[in-house]
Order: structure tokens, then sequence, then C-alpha cells
């Protein structure tokens, strides 16, 4: 019975682990950006937007142009925090691909 109670024991401790790890990548804050740094855009770890910063070259644009722009740095800051978060995991987990909202059934 000792093997079953170090493996929840095990699993406890990956648990906390994983609730831990899922706290830093709330605290998280990455850029994005598009048009070669016409539009950058700050997203914390829980996708939201903190901030949108238009350069006066990317103004100068037409409305159309900048939303696409806003659109392209909000994506590339996307793919930057899922990077960051899948990082971040696999400090917690050696290596798992676990998804970050990973729960253990107990």
């Amino acid at each position: 019975m000792t093997n079953f109670s170090d493996m929840l024991s095990k699993a406890k401790a990956m648990q906390e682990k994983m609730k831990e790890a899922q706290d830093q990548i709330k605290k998280i804050e990455v850029e994005g950006e598009a048009g070669g740094n016409l539009v950058k855009v700050v997203l914390s770890g829980d996708y939201e937007l903190k901030s949108i910063l238009i350069s006066d070259a990317a103004k100068e644009e037409s409305q159309e142009i900048i939303n696409d722009l806003i659109i392209a740095a909000y994506n590339n800051a996307k793919e930057n925090l899922k990077k960051k978060s899948a990082e971040e995991l696999s400090k917690v987990t050696g290596g798992l691909n676990l998804p970050l909202d990973f729960k253990l059934p107990f």
C-alpha cells in the first residue's frame, strides 16, 4: 500500500507545482509587434490586453491598415505568451506536454 500512498503524495505535489506555475504565468507580460514595430501590444499571462502602442508612422496609414496591424500584433503576442507559458510549465512537469488548465482528479 505504500506504493499507492507514495504515488498519491507525488501527484498532490505535482498539483501544487502546477498551481504555482499557473499563478506565475498570470504574472507574465509579453509583447507582440507588427509591421516592423509600427504597432506593439502588451498582453498579460491571462490574455488581458494591457497596452497598444501605435507609432507615428502607423498613424499615417488608413484605419483599415491600423486595425490589421493591431490584430497582427495581438496574435504575435498571443503566440509569444503560449511559448512562454509552455516554458514555465515544462519547468514544473519535467517536459511533459500538459495543458495549462490541467487538473488532477482529486
